[in-house]
């Protein structure tokens, strides 16, 4: 098949070594937290299986440990011993049966251990006695006895992935991993053949590398993943990664360029940028290594759209784009774009929520768009409805919006009805926040699934039990949201107290002084005060939990406290809202209960949480045979919660 007129360069073939990708679109190396006892399992392959079948041209597998001092988490796959090859053979025959390559990343943390087993903390090792800022590891320093055994393993692991059928390896030498420490001057203070001059801190790699060369065969393809500098005071410059891949490009096929560390809070946040970045915000660093090298370049980094990717290899800044996030929210992206089905695609917002923030929690990852991603086992497979029936949402957010795509898509028929003019339910203000902006666009990815499976949408009105009589549907989800959360505080009208929502809607005027109460420790209130200090206000966020954005994934979080800390917010932790009256703001401390006051205060704004709006329970008790809530209206929590529940309701009717 040529390549579709609108992607020319993203659909050209492109042949390393012996292996042929049949386009430029790439899924990076990413922990999913799915395997299970070091092994590649059913749910991991399904998971990949899903992206081949979906058209992707290359998949790089996540981390496999390539000695025993690697497991730098408890659920990482490991490549120690020959019982991994049956599982990667697995997953590479199937990758194969789709025309899509399998490359496996090898891995040795050093000093970036996130967590031990049982509980407790791990031995570490690095090139030297040099302390980890995020994790608060102190490591010991590699003996040569060790580094030779490090280096075996590099070349028995890629022997593994050789022998079950996998079409390479890569080196993971970016985010403070330990080739990087060892490349590091700041990291690395050895003072015999593996320190001091770039060579010599180039030793390890370089020895990994061959020993990987020594154990495969010519046409494997042996690949360099590197931090284009790590955003650390600390870290490895772009110069010195560079220098680096000029020094050891004669041993590697393919160069796959990303930036930051693991090593420091804000180096780590572009190790999943948030949707605060632009995207495709790294080409240009890309472009510098693929001036300066012969072989390949990859690049990563917010590139969500085909367009985008299109424009980067266009443009002559790499070679092959990253787009993971993309192809977890759409595993199809690849080829509804070779269609050009592109309004078909299912756009990451990159809210980080599902997909890092479950690694980070331990948890398999997801997507709060698309859950059926990591659950393939459970819902990779769309089954008709064995009785259509005549189905009634209520609701338009986006837990009803997928309730009825799903129902619909299964055969029944249904009609989604909204009170509002506009479908997205609180979406439409979460995307109103400051660098959020983005989130909205799971209302129209939601949107477009309503088109595609013909559900019959009413906006504008508000059901009630005269219209359930005359439409007698067989089932009515409910999903109706919530609203504020309003509780009785003692108060004297001295200050204003308002929600977060007449707040975006801008139905209020705050004033100069402002504290903002944030019980819930997620996006609203940290976005609040943002907001409210762009339009000139002197802002207090009073925090009931440890820090602002306690709930929210890692790198949104110190994203998030980055801008607050610049912006000048106060930020008051573990401060519970008691009251207010005479122009001051009352709190109690949640640990010492001692006061907290705010005095010379305009606005209370309330960031407490929401309660169920669920009012319709009752009206359609004896109405109809089926009732099912959904979301906010079942219980306040995310728009990720919501939107399951949708996929739930929706595949059990």
């Amino acid at each position: 098949m040529s390549a579709p007129a609108a992607f020319p360069h993203l659909f050209q073939p492109l042949t390393i070594r012996g292996v042929r990708l049949k386009n430029r679109i790439m899924s990076t190396g990413h922990d999913t937290t799915l395997p299970t006892d070091g092994r590649v399992n059913e749910a991991l392959v399904a998971y990949h299986a899903a992206r081949a079948k979906g058209g992707v041209g290359l998949i790089v597998s996540q981390v496999a440990g390539v000695h025993e001092t690697a497991r730098y988490t408890s659920h990482m796959l490991m490549a120690t011993d020959d019982g991994c090859i049956d599982g990667y053979r697995t997953l590479a025959e199937t990758c194969h049966a789709h025309g899509c390559a399998l490359f496996s990343q090898l891995f040795h943390p050093g000093r970036e251990i996130m967590e031990g087993g049982d509980g407790l903390l791990t031995v570490a090792y690095a090139p030297s006695v040099t302390p980890n800022e995020r994790f608060r590891v102190m490591p010991r320093a590699l003996d040569q006895a060790m580094i030779d055994e490090i280096v075996a393993g590099y070349g028995a692991a890629a022997r593994r992935m050789h022998e079950a059928g996998v079409d390479g390896v890569e080196l993971v030498a970016s985010h403070g991993y330990l080739p990087a420490q060892f490349l590091n001057p700041r990291v690395n203070r050895r003072t015999d053949g593996y320190g001091g001059s770039l060579e010599n801190r180039l030793r390890f790699a370089a020895e990994a590398l061959k020993a990987i060369r020594a154990a495969t065969s010519e046409d494997f393809v042996v690949g360099l993943r590197i931090s284009a500098g790590d955003r650390d005071e600390n870290g490895l410059t772009p110069d010195e990664a560079l220098e680096g891949c000029r020094l050891l490009e004669p041993l590697v096929d393919y160069v796959n360029v990303t930036a930051g560390t693991s090593a420091s809070l804000g180096g780590a946040v572009h190790i999943v940028p948030p949707m605060a970045y632009r995207n495709a915000y790294l080409s240009s660093d890309a472009a510098r290594f693929r001036q300066a090298l012969k072989v390949p370049v990859f690049v990563a980094g917010r590139i969500n759209q085909p367009h985008e990717a299109e424009a980067v290899i266009a443009a002559g800044a790499a070679d092959v784009c990253g787009m993971t996030r993309a192809l977890i929210c759409d595993p199809e992206m690849p080829a509804k774009a070779e269609e050009g089905r592109t309004d078909d695609i299912r756009a990451c917002i990159a809210c980080n929520q599902a997909c890092i923030g479950h690694f980070h929690r331990g948890v398999p990852i997801s997507c709060i768009q698309h859950p059926e991603t990591g659950r393939e086992l459970a819902f990779g497979t769309l089954v008709p409805a064995a009785a259509p029936k005549k189905v009634m949402v209520i609701g338009g957010g986006p837990g009803g919006m997928k309730a009825a795509a799903t129902a619909a898509a299964r055969g029944h028929q249904v009609t989604l009805y909204e009170a509002a003019n506009q479908l997205g339910g609180q979406a439409l203000l979460a995307q109103q926040l400051p660098r959020r902006a983005e989130f909205g666009g799971i209302i129209t990815n939601l949107s477009r699934e309503l088109e595609l499976a013909q559900v019959r949408v009413v906006k504008g009105v508000r059901v009630d039990a005269a219209l359930v009589e005359r439409e007698k549907p067989d089932a009515v989800v409910l999903a109706t949201g919530a609203t504020p959360y309003m509780p009785e505080i003692p108060a004297d009208g001295s200050v204003q107290v308002v929600d977060a929502w007449q707040v975006l809607r801008r139905e209020v005027k705050t004033g100069g002084r402002v504290v903002v109460a944030d019980w819930r420790c997620d996006w609203i209130g940290p976005g609040i005060a943002e907001l409210l200090v762009d339009n000139g206000c002197s802002v207090e966020l009073a925090v009931n939990g440890t820090h602002p954005g306690e709930l929210l994934p890692l790198y949104v979080r110190d994203n998030i406290a980055a801008e607050l800390h610049g912006k000048g917010v106060g930020i008051t932790p573990y401060a519970r809202l008691y009251g207010c009256d005479s122009g001051t703001v009352y709190l109690q401390h949640t640990v010492s209960e001692q006061p907290i006051v705010f005095e010379g205060i305009d606005t209370l704004v309330l960031c407490l949480g929401h309660t169920p709006a669920d009012e319709l329970r009752a009206m359609l008790a004896g109405l109809v045979p089926e009732v099912h809530l959904i979301g906010d209206c079942l219980a306040p929590r995310t728009a990720e919660e919501a939107v399951y529940d949708g996929l739930k309701v929706g595949t059990a009717l």
